[in-house]
């Protein structure tokens, strides 16, 4: 049985940081963020006696060791959920991204959720879009939201039940654009999440999170652009902080970041145009502002030296037509 799905990165509002349960990737608290587009993963998988055993294929590279064994544990959790009898066979999956991956852009949040979505398919299992999300986090708790898409809220909880991604009525989508500034750096996500909990920092961000996603969600439902990216802006100024503070002191942001930072400041300060600044665990950075705004926005932004596009907001992951299986 073979499917192919699509999915969404992840821009990160109200970030999540650390997990209670690194098997499950249960995080500690709630998270929000947007879905980006057209940036996307194309993931097809097929279980079927032809294949010798599991195999992983990303953007033509076969995965090996640890990258190799989250995409089992999403595998493995379809399967797990399924009772059809071909999914004991071998599965391929190969998947191809539209964006740069592992440069703070959330490839991987798209990745996994781009795989759940086809793994449920292929695995015939009758789920909603929130139930596929809890497949899709055990891969990467991020990619629990890139399933429902837009702009979704992951729940906190210790089970499948409760720790599921659900939408987040807003109407901001109609004028939002998104200006990426591309600082190519990579880094990995995973290793700051396994020490975030070391960090000094980290009880005082758990402290205002919760009031900070209660702020977040009331911006939204009011359609409240300055409130919610202003919001959003701080929420990563808070990370980076918990990120840096940690035993392996991470330090993502690199001099382009600071001055995409500072020209962000300076257009929103000295000139009233509506603009914030939006990192997750990287160097990029997502610059949201409104359509109105956006190429003035792109240029000033492209001036810092780094190249530049303007995204919208995705939807949900979806399933697509035979004709677009990788394999």
């Amino acid at each position: 049985m073979k499917a192919t799905a699509m999915a969404h990165p992840i821009q990160g509002l109200v970030k999540y940081h650390g997990m209670r349960d690194d098997i499950e990737r249960l995080p500690y608290h709630d998270s929000i963020s947007l879905c980006t587009a057209p940036s996307h993963t194309r993931t097809t998988v097929e279980f079927s006696m032809d294949h010798d055993e599991d195999a992983f294929v990303v953007d033509g590279e076969e995965l090996e060791g640890r990258a190799a064994e989250r995409v089992e544990a999403v595998v493995e959790k379809a399967r797990s959920l399924s009772d059809a009898a071909h999914t004991v066979y071998p599965v391929r999956l190969e998947s191809e991204n539209s964006f740069p991956s592992n440069v703070g852009l959330g490839s991987s949040s798209s990745g996994f959720a781009a795989a759940a979505m086809a793994l449920a398919e292929a695995a015939e299992l009758d789920l909603s879009l929130p139930e596929i999300s809890t497949i899709a986090r055990v891969g990467s708790a991020s990619a629990a939201r890139s399933v429902t898409g837009a702009f979704s809220q992951l729940h906190a909880g210790l089970n499948d039940d409760d720790c599921q991604s659900r939408r987040v009525p807003t109407n901001l989508h109609e004028d939002l654009k998104i200006v990426v500034g591309l600082v190519p750096y990579h880094k990995e996500t995973e290793d700051a999440h396994e020490e975030a909990a070391d960090s000094h920092m980290f009880q005082a961000r758990n402290a205002h999170i919760h009031d900070q996603i209660v702020e977040m969600r009331d911006a939204l439902r009011s359609d409240d652009f300055d409130r919610a990216f202003g919001l959003a802006e701080q929420d990563s100024l808070s990370l980076a902080a918990t990120t840096m503070t940690g035993p392996s002191g991470w330090v993502y942001w690199q001099p382009a970041t600071l001055a995409i930072f500072n020209r962000v400041r300076e257009l929103r300060e000295q000139e009233e145009i509506p603009v914030y600044f939006s990192t997750d665990t990287g160097a990029s950075v997502y610059v949201n502002t409104t359509e109105e705004h956006a190429e003035r926005v792109e240029e000033e932004i492209a001036d810092c030296g780094v190249s530049t596009t303007i995204w919208d907001v995705g939807g949900p992951a979806r399933l697509l037509e035979d004709d677009e299986h990788l394999f």
